[in-house]
């Protein structure tokens, strides 16, 4: 007999860990040397292993601690927060001056963020939920119009 049961834990129609950019990540390596140079002086084979040791322990934590926008379900996730699907509006991807100018003069100051440095795209989605004094969420992504889509879909399956 097949099993025919559906999987009870949702598949996630949307996932972006929002990693630090190759610029941060290159910055970070520079730790190695400066490591190393506070043990020279004990034994440079140690030194060097110590400063080895050292950037991948600092670039580890830098992409481990970076957060994650999931939608999943018809729950959205992005960072440690989330969200039911039903209590949102209709999401708005910006790219672009529009993006600039979404995380800068018209960022809402009642929303909540989840923005992130060297990444350019958007999406501002209202949150629809009266009981919440939260009233829109404004969230950094690579692919907005993804997020978006995942989003509108959650809002449907809801």
């Amino acid at each position: 007999m097949q099993n025919t049961s559906t999987p009870s834990r949702p598949i996630a129609t949307y996932r972006e860990r929002l990693s630090p950019s190759l610029w941060l990540l290159g910055g970070a390596a520079v730790v190695a040397p400066m490591a190393a140079l506070v043990f020279v002086q004990i034994d440079r084979a140690l030194s060097l292993a110590i400063g080895v040791v050292v950037a991948v322990a600092v670039i580890a934590v830098l992409v481990g601690s970076a957060p994650v926008v999931e939608v999943r379900g018809t729950t959205l996730r992005a960072g440690r927060a989330h969200i039911d699907a039903s209590y949102l509006g209709e999401p708005i991807p910006l790219t672009g001056e529009q993006a600039r100018t979404a995380r800068g003069r018209d960022l809402d100051p009642h929303g909540w963020y989840l923005i992130r440095g060297g990444i350019d795209g958007l999406v501002v989605v209202p949150n629809t939920d009266g009981d919440d004094p939260v009233t829109s969420w404004t969230i950094s992504t690579r692919t907005p119009d993804r997020l978006a889509a995942a989003i509108a879909h959650a809002r449907r399956a809801s």
